[in-house]
C-alpha cells in the first residue's frame, strides 16, 4: 500500500472542523465519498455537516447542513450510487438524493423517524441483483463464466416481482424499523422489537440472505455477553408494513472462553458481517485500552447426533438425520494493537470452498482482504477469513514488523493520529480513511497485495476489474490509480480483444462504456494521449447518428420490421456510388420528413458532423503520424460508414430547410462542398470498409485532399474538454497534499501536458461541448461539468423543441463517457 493523496481542512479563524463522534464514513459505486464533520464556531454551537466529494477532485467537497440534531450516526449508499441514508443518535433517518442529477448539489425529501432512540446500524433492503466474480475463470472468453449471476430474492417486491425500494435500520434499545418507498412518493414505516425481552444494543449489523430474509446481528457492548443473531422478514398487508423477527443461533467470542483471558478484552468494539449479502460470516473484535483481539466466525449445519436408543426405534438414514445451524470459529488473531476502525471489500468474489485451508491457500488477492486500522497509526490488509496479513500500512507511526507483539511495542510519547473510520473502494484497490485530525487520505492497494507479481499477472487483475466494472456500470478510477504508462496500450488492446470475443448482442449493450473505458486509460500514456480524441469523437458521432436516426418516421405504418434507420444503413452500405444524389434516389425521401424548427435546432449538430468529414479528409495526406488526432477513424470503416450515412440525411434535410445544412467557407461561390466532400468519404469509406479487403488509399485520392485546404478552410476542432482531474497527474511514491475547498495547481506529468494541448486554453471563449454552442469566454448561463473528461454544458436548455430535448434527455443524468455531472463556477475552465 502506498499513499496516493491527502485533504486537509482550512484553519478558519471563527468556526472550525472537528471529527464527529462518532465519524460515519461510506464509498459508492460511482466513487462519491460521504464522511461527516462537526463545524463548531466561537459560540462552541456544532453543525452536523456531510461532506460528500468526488474521489478525483477531493478539493471540490460539498459541504451539506444536514439538520441532524444529534451526532449522526450512519451513513449509507444504494446500489445505484445516487442516494445516501444518514441517521442520527436522535433516531431520524434521511434519504438524500441528487438535485438536477448534479453530484454537488443534494437534497432530502423524504426520511423517517423513531423518536428519541439512537440508530446504532442502517441498510438499504436489497434489491435482489448479485453478481459473483469467479477469479479461478479471469481467463476465459466468455463475460458470463467470470461473472455469474446469483440466484437472490428481493427484501420485498412489488406485483409484478420488482423490488419496493426502503431501508431498515437497528436501534439502541432493540427496535428494527423499515421504512418502504412506495411508486407514489409516499413512505411506509412501521417498527417492531427484536425480541420479547429488549436489550440495549450497542453494536449492530445488518446482512440479506438469498430467500429474501433480513439477518440483524447485535451486541450489548461486553465481550462477557452472546452476540445475538435475529431474522427479520418484512412484508405488505392491507397497505401496512409488516415485521416479524425470529431469534437465531448466538456465539460467545472465544476470547472470554478461556478462563485466564476472559477480562483481558473487556469490550466488543467491532461487529461486522463480511458483506451485506453474506449473513453466514461474521467479523468481530474485542479490544482493552491497548490490544485487540479479532475473530471471523461462519454459521453452518450440522448434522444432530441422535441417541442410539432412538436410533433402534427408527433409524436416521441418509438426508433424514436432523440438522441445526451452529456458529464456528473459523480463525482469530490476538495480541494486536488496539484496532481504531475496520473496513470490509465489497467485490463479490466467489470461494467455491471456505474451509478455512482453502482460505489461507487462496491466491492473493485484493477482493479477499479486509483492512484494520489501528490505534499505532497502521493499516493491515487480512485476508477475510483467514485473518492472515497481506499488506501493510505505516502512516505517522514508524514502521514495525508486522509480527511483533503489541504488548512489546515501546509506548509512543503522544497519541498517534490514527484512522477513525475506514472505506475500500468497490474494487478493493483503493481505501479512504479520516483520522483523529478530520484528514482524509487516500491509499492505493497493490493487485499483489505486497507479493511478487509479473507484469502479465497484474494486468490479467486490472483488467479482470476492468471487466467486472464494464458489466455492472461502476466508476474504474480507483483501478486507473495503478495503471503506469507502459501498461496503457496492451490494457486497451486486450480489453477490446475480450470485447469481441462477447456475443453481438452484450457488445451493443457495452459498446459506448468500453470507448469511454480506452479514453480513460489513454490519459495516462503520453503516447495514446491523442487516441482519447477520438474515443471521444467516436462517442460523440454514435450518439448523434442514433438521435439523428430516431428521428425518421416510416411513410406508412404498417411497413415491414426495418425502421427508416435500418433502411439508410443498408443502402448505404450498398449504394457505393461516389455521387450523394445518386445515393438519395434509393432511399423514400418522404420518410426524413421533420418540422422545419426541429431541423433549425440540429443546425449545430449537423455542423459537427460537416466539419468533421472535412477535418479527417483534409487530415489523410497526414496519415502516417499517429500521434495526430482522428488518425484512427481513417482506417475505421463502421465509422466512416455512419458519417457516410448522415451525409446523406443532412443532403435530403437541406433540401427542406437549406439553413439546416452545414456551413462552409469556400474559396470558390458555385462549389458544391456537400458532394465533394461526400465523394472523397465515399472513396476513403471504400478503402476499408468491412466487406472488401483494406487496401491502401490512391495517389488520386491523398492529392484531392491535399487541395482541400486551398478549396475550404479547415475548421479547428475542440476535441477535449478540460479537465482538471487528478488521476493522469499522480506519481508513485510521490502523494499529493491537497486541501478542501482549493483547487491545487496539480503537477503536469508528459500525458497531462499532452492533454492540455488538446484542449483550449483557460482563457479562450467557452463551448457548451453536448450542442456545440459557443458559451463566450466568461458565460452568464449556469453549467454542469462532468466528473471524469470534464466535458461542459449548460444547465438548462436554450431550446424547447422536441428533437433538442430528446437529445439532452440522453444526457441529463451521466456525461458521453458516462461520469456524473456537478455544477460548474461561472469561471469554470
Amino acid at each position: 500500500m502506498d499513499l496516493a493523496y491527502v485533504c486537509e481542512w482550512e484553519k478558519w479563524p471563527k468556526s472550525t472542523h472537528c471529527p464527529s463522534v462518532p465519524l460515519a464514513c461510506a464509498w459508492s459505486c460511482r466513487n462519491l465519498i460521504a464522511f461527516t464533520t462537526d463545524l463548531r464556531n466561537d459560540d462552541q454551537d456544532l453543525t452536523r455537516l456531510i461532506h460528500i466529494l468526488d474521489t478525483e477532485h477531493p478539493w471540490d467537497v460539498h459541504s451539506i447542513n444536514s439538520e441532524h440534531s444529534e451526532a449522526i450516526t450512519c451513513l449509507e449508499w444504494d446500489q445505484s450510487g445516487s442516494r445516501l441514508l444518514s441517521a442520527d443518535a436522535n433516531g431520524q433517518i434521511k434519504c438524500w438524493s441528487m438535485a438536477d442529477h448534479l453530484a454537488n448539489s443534494w437534497e432530502s425529501p423524504v426520511g423517517s423517524l423513531v423518536e428519541g432512540d439512537p440508530i446504532v446500524a442502517l441498510s438499504w433492503l436489497h434489491n435482489g441483483v448479485k453478481l459473483a466474480l469467479h477469479v479461478e475463470k479471469s481467463g476465459a472468453s466468455s463475460f458470463g463464466e467470470k461473472f455469474s449471476r446469483v440466484k437472490f430474492s428481493p427484501s420485498l417486491t412489488l406485483f409484478g416481482g420488482k423490488p419496493m425500494e426502503g431501508w431498515i435500520a437497528v436501534t439502541v434499545s432493540g427496535l428494527v424499523t423499515v421504512s418502504l418507498l412506495k411508486p407514489s412518493g409516499q413512505v411506509l414505516t412501521s417498527t417492531e422489537s427484536l425480541c420479547r425481552l429488549r436489550g440495549r444494543v450497542a453494536l449492530a449489523d445488518i446482512a440479506f440472505t438469498g430467500g429474501g430474509n433480513i439477518v440483524v446481528a447485535t451486541a450489548d457492548g461486553s465481550s462477557a455477553s452472546p452476540v445475538q443473531f435475529y431474522k427479520v422478514c418484512v412484508g405488505v398487508v392491507s397497505e401496512k408494513c409488516r415485521i416479524d423477527t425470529e431469534i437465531l443461533p448466538s456465539l460467545f467470542m472465544r476470547c472470554t472462553a478461556d478462563p485466564s483471558r476472559k477480562d483481558r478484552f473487556p469490550a466488543i468494539t467491532h461487529l461486522k458481517f463480511l458483506a451485506r449479502d453474506m449473513s453466514e460470516q461474521v467479523l468481530l473484535c474485542a479490544s482493552s485500552q491497548t490490544s485487540s483481539s479479532v475473530e471471523c466466525w461462519s454459521l453452518r449445519k450440522e448434522g444432530l447426533p441422535v441417541n442410539n436408543v432412538f436410533q433402534q426405534i427408527s433409524p436416521v438414514v441418509g438426508d433424514k438425520q436432523p440438522m441445526i445451524l451452529k456458529w464456528r470459529i473459523l480463525s482469530a488473531t490476538n495480541d494486536l494493537d488496539r484496532v481504531s476502525a475496520v473496513a470490509l471489500p465489497k467485490l463479490p468474489i466467489s470461494l467455491t470452498n471456505t474451509d478455512l485451508k482453502v482460505a489461507s491457500d487462496t491466491q492473493f488477492y485484493p477482493g479477499l482482504g479486509l483492512a484494520l486500522a489501528f490505534h499505532d497509526g497502521s493499516v493491515h490488509i487480512v485476508h477475510r477469513l483467514s485473518l492472515q496479513t497481506m499488506a501493510v500500512f505505516y502512516g505517522s507511526a514508524a514502521p514495525r514488523s508486522a509480527d511483533e507483539p503489541a504488548i512489546k511495542r515501546p509506548r509512543t510519547t503522544g497519541p498517534a493520529v490514527h484512522f477513525k473510520a475506514m472505506q475500500l473502494s468497490w474494487t478493493s484497490l483503493a481505501l479512504v480513511g479520516i483520522d483523529s485530525h478530520g484528514k482524509l487520505s487516500m491509499l492505493r492497494i497493490s493487485p499483489s497485495m505486497g507479493h511478487p507479481l509479473d507484469l502479465s499477472l497484474a494486468l490479467r487483475h486490472l483488467l479482470f476489474l476492468l471487466e467486472y466494472c464494464m458489466v455492472t456500470g461502476y466508476d474504474w478510477w480507483d483501478i486507473l490509480l495503478h495503471v503506469q504508462p507502459a501498461m496503457v496500450q496492451s490494457l486497451v488492446d486486450r480489453l477490446h480483444e475480450e470485447y469481441t470475443r462477447q456475443t453481438a448482442a452484450l457488445q451493443q449493450v457495452l459498446s459506448t462504456r468500453i470507448l469511454a473505458m480506452k479514453a480513460s486509460l489513454c490519459k495516462l500514456s503520453p503516447c495514446t494521449v491523442t487516441r482519447v480524441c477520438d474515443y471521444h469523437a467516436k462517442l460523440f458521432l454514435t450518439a448523434v447518428s442514433s438521435t439523428l436516426k430516431s428521428l425518421l418516421r416510416p411513410h406508412i405504418l404498417n411497413t415491414p420490421d426495418k425502421s427508416p434507420g435500418d433502411r439508410l444503413a443498408e443502402i448505404c452500405a450498398k449504394v457505393t456510388d461516389v455521387d450523394i444524389d445518386k445515393v438519395m434516389i434509393n432511399l423514400k425521401t418522404e420518410e426524413f420528413v421533420l418540422d422545419m424548427n426541429t431541423l433549425q435546432a440540429l443546425q449545430q449538430l449537423l455542423q459537427w458532423v460537416g466539419d468533421f468529414v472535412l477535418y479527417l479528409l483534409a487530415s489523410l495526406p497526414n496519415q502516417g503520424a499517429p500521434l495526430r488526432p482522428g488518425h484512427s477513424f481513417l482506417r475505421d470503416g463502421a465509422a466512416l460508414g455512419l458519417l457516410r450515412e448522415l451525409m446523406v440525411v443532412i443532403r435530403i434535410w437541406g433540401l427542406l430547410k437549406p439553413s439546416c445544412l452545414p456551413v462552409y467557407t469556400a474559396t470558390s461561390d458555385t462549389q458544391d462542398s456537400m458532394s465533394l466532400l461526400f465523394r472523397l468519404l465515399t472513396k476513403l469509406w471504400i478503402c476499408c470498409r468491412d466487406e472488401g479487403p483494406a487496401s491502401e488509399p490512391d495517389e488520386a485520392l491523398v492529392d484531392e485532399c491535399c487541395l482541400l485546404p486551398s478549396q475550404l478552410l479547415i475548421p479547428s476542432l475542440d476535441w477535449l474538454p478540460v479537465s482538471d482531474g487528478l488521476v493522469s497527474r499522480l506519481q508513485p511514491k510521490q502523494p499529493l497534499r491537497l486541501r478542501f475547498g482549493k483547487a491545487p495547481a496539480l503537477p503536469g506529468s508528459a500525458a497531462a501536458l499532452q492533454l492540455d494541448g488538446l484542449a483550449r486554453a483557460p482563457g479562450q471563449p467557452k463551448i457548451d461541448h453536448l450542442r456545440r454552442l459557443h458559451l463566450g469566454a466568461h458565460p452568464t448561463e449556469e453549467c454542469k461539468a462532468c466528473t471524469r473528461c470534464g466535458c461542459l454544458t449548460m444547465l438548462r436548455s436554450p431550446n424547447k423543441t422536441t428533437a433538442v430535448r430528446q437529445w439532452e434527455q440522453r444526457w441529463i443524468k451521466n456525461c458521453l463517457c458516462g461520469g456524473l455531472w456537478r455544477r460548474a463556477p461561472l469561471s469554470c475552465p
